[in-house]
């Protein structure tokens, strides 16, 4: 049989050079008849083996039954059915063929490309780091990052929280609208438990921060994560590109590690928009609902009479209040930055302490610390001897 190489050289000495048939026979020892079925032919020769039969070729009809009865029958399960009726090779054979069949029987399922129009959408979803995030005094803690991607310039955000509770989410989203600069129409969010209230609702917090930024909502219908692919996508993305490979001091440095990340995705080229992100952004902006004087700050509040021992319980830690107040009603406010406290009848600031996500600890500002201790007639500071400079000088022999 001719190779391809031979084929090829045969035909460049006969249409190029001029070499005849007769000549061509001699230098190659092949037959004239072989050398002009070669020219004769426009595409290179190739061996073709005859197909030969398959173990399955007996079984295949059993095997179409099976599938019509279950499209979804496992391919471990249609060999034990096959096996009794004499069936005995591998389970290879038996996975590559249902690939082929399978399709045939179930209904089809189709996708169609959606495009967004600038300042439609934004997409959110929820994302948890493989690895606990330090929170100092030696301490770590489970963390979540909030993920919010535009569906028309497919910019993203982040934010890191400590919960999966409404406030948390919601403090994270607004930290991610801020930092776009406006409001999308749209807010999409999967079913997670404190966006969704059943039955495809949304839950009283996310209508009522979605109220405040004159905004909509969608819930994605169960199971639908095709409709949020974009910020599927970009959390995918994030997941091997950002977490791996980088150590975080605390939830500090982790936020801002993170929005430095996603300066340098956003300004990447994106594979299927062909462009950067970050240069859509303007139009993303522009079409979008202006941005509100004052953004949504979701926090936790509650009331209480301040205790005589004038501290204030916040995710297991104990803040320090004024002990001052004692017996008086006061607003303890908590945000993800900071712990305040202040009176409800004169509106003077009770506490503010800078939120720890540390656990178990006891905070005390130095100004109640010094406030108690005049309170129970003891000087606000220890009383500590001083010995004048020149007494130093003569011991360091200056």
């Amino acid at each position: 049989m001719v190779g391809v190489q031979q084929w090829a050289e045969l035909r460049r000495e006969h249409f190029v050079r001029g070499v005849s048939i007769k000549e061509l026979a001699r230098r190659t020892g092949l037959s004239r008849n072989t050398i002009k079925r070669a020219l004769r032919s426009g595409v290179p020769p190739r061996y073709e083996r005859s197909p030969a039969g398959s173990k399955l070729d007996l079984f295949k009809d059993e095997i179409h039954r099976l599938l019509k009865e279950d499209a979804k029958l496992t391919g471990v399960r249609v060999r034990e059915q096959i096996e009794p009726l004499g069936y005995d090779g591998g389970k290879t054979i038996i996975d590559d063929y249902l690939r082929e069949v399978r399709p045939l029987l179930l209904p089809a399922r189709t996708f169609q490309r959606t495009v967004y129009r600038p300042g439609e959408i934004c997409q959110f979803d929820l994302w948890q780091p493989s690895r606990e995030v330090l929170v100092g005094h030696g301490q770590t803690r489970l963390g979540y990052v909030v993920f919010a991607a535009l569906g028309y310039s497919r910019v993203g955000a982040g934010a890191l929280v400590f919960s999966k509770e409404a406030v948390d989410i919601l403090w994270g989203m607004a930290r991610c609208l801020r930092w776009i600069g406006a409001v999308p129409r749209v807010l999409v969010w999967d079913r997670e438990g404190a966006m969704h209230a059943g039955g495809g609702r949304a839950s009283d917090e996310l209508a009522a921060f979605c109220g405040q930024l004159r905004c909509g909502w969608h819930l994605c219908d169960r199971g639908d994560c095709q409709a949020k692919g974009v910020v599927e996508r970009l959390q995918g993305y994030a997941e091997t590109n950002f977490e791996r490979g980088r150590s975080f001091a605390n939830q500090l440095d982790f936020q801002l590690q993170l929005d430095a990340w996603f300066e340098k995705a956003n300004a990447r080229t994106h594979r299927a928009l062909r462009c950067r992100p970050i240069d859509r952004l303007a139009d993303d902006v522009e079409a979008m609902i202006a941005a509100p004087e004052r953004w949504p700050e979701p926090d936790r509040q509650q009331v209480l009479r301040v205790p005589v021992d004038a501290y204030v319980r916040v995710d297991t830690n104990d803040y320090s209040l004024d002990p001052r107040l004692v017996g008086r009603r006061v607003e303890v406010r908590v945000s993800q930055r900071e712990v305040l406290a202040a009176a409800l009848d004169t509106g003077e600031l009770a506490a503010r302490h800078e939120r720890s996500f540390a656990r178990h600890r006891t905070i005390t500002a130095l100004e109640h610390a010094r406030a108690l201790r005049a309170l129970r007639g003891q000087p606000a500071e220890p009383e500590v001897q001083q010995r004048p400079i020149a007494r130093y000088d003569a011991l360091i022999g200056a």
